[in-house]
């Protein structure tokens, strides 16, 4: 048979474009182009999305979907960003679905425990899924949706003590926080209460655990900052450095989690939560470790 004989049955479009998400068309014409061969069909309606991927590269995808889960016995746990450009086609049943699928997926990769800030500088993109790669699943999706669909960070969380989440009611921020140490109600409660925390960015959006944690950068810039305004002001020589020191005090109380005041009781720093649940667990329990997505930013 030649490629002018042969003609797509109304079954062969109709499973092809239920493999693809395709259109009625593009279908009939990859079957015509492909000479009825539906998988070099495929390949070629992937191609043609993926070129569709590219040309949408450069628009801005601030919209999306955040996904948090929890393995059942609360070992791990997983975070990613799905991004899309609109409100709309985040909150599209197929968009969701693929975002959850993910997560999943990224639950169930027990080869990988950290924070990427840059999908696409990591190892997930490349991971199988579903037959393809986790790449494929997000380039098919923006083809799909006509919209520049990007994962644009995600992080695994495994301990051997206790992780706890928090996802705003409005589902544009999400946190996950590990707690070492003995198991049990009191840090499941605190890894509750610290994600919570987190998530309300008061009085701002953490820079790290603990004080010796911040990068070395950030504090001597802060330090350059604070004596340049000192001078600026006026003051002594002899007391600049005391102003400056006590301007890091307060920069670290604002910036390090431990030392941050609770959001719901100011007379109450994080490290005061911990020092608190670990009486009540009967042992040192300590906050390892957190990761805050908002979305779009």
């Amino acid at each position: 048979m030649t490629m002018t004989d042969y003609k797509p049955s109304a079954r062969d479009v109709q499973e092809l474009r239920q493999r693809t998400g395709a259109g009625m068309m593009d279908c009939r014409n990859a079957l015509i182009a492909a000479n009825g061969d539906i998988n070099l069909a495929i390949e070629n309606l992937r191609k043609a999305g993926i070129a569709k991927a590219e040309k949408r590269a450069g628009r801005v995808a601030s919209e999306g979907r955040i996904v948090c889960l929890l393995a059942p016995d609360g070992k791990s746990g997983a975070m990613l960003e799905l991004n899309s450009e609109t409100d709309f086609v985040s909150r599209n049943e197929e968009f969701v679905a693929v975002a959850d699928a993910l997560g999943r997926a990224l639950l169930a990769d027990t080869s990988f425990d950290g924070i990427v800030a840059d999908a696409a500088g990591g190892a997930f993109l490349a991971r199988p899924f579903e037959g393809k790669t986790v790449l494929d699943k997000v380039t098919e999706t923006s083809a799909r949706t006509g919209e520049n669909v990007v994962l644009r960070r995600y992080a695994r969380l495994a301990t051997d003590g206790t992780l706890g989440t928090y996802i705003h009611h409005n589902g544009r921020v999400a946190v996950m926080v590990e707690i070492a140490g003995p198991a049990g109600a009191p840090a499941q409660d605190l890894a509750k209460t610290v994600a919570e925390h987190v998530a309300a960015g008061v009085p701002r959006v953490p820079e790290a655990v603990r004080r010796e944690d911040v990068p070395a950068d950030l504090v001597e810039r802060e330090r350059r900052i604070f004596h340049e305004k000192a001078l600026a002001e006026g003051k002594p020589e002899t007391i600049v450095g005391k102003v400056v020191e006590g301007q890091i005090r307060k920069y670290f109380s604002e910036v390090t989690l431990l030392e941050q005041p609770w959001v719901r009781d100011e007379s109450k720093t994080i490290q005061h939560l911990v020092d608190e649940a670990s009486k009540a667990a009967g042992g040192p329990l300590t906050l390892r470790r957190f990761v805050r997505y908002r979305m779009g930013e």
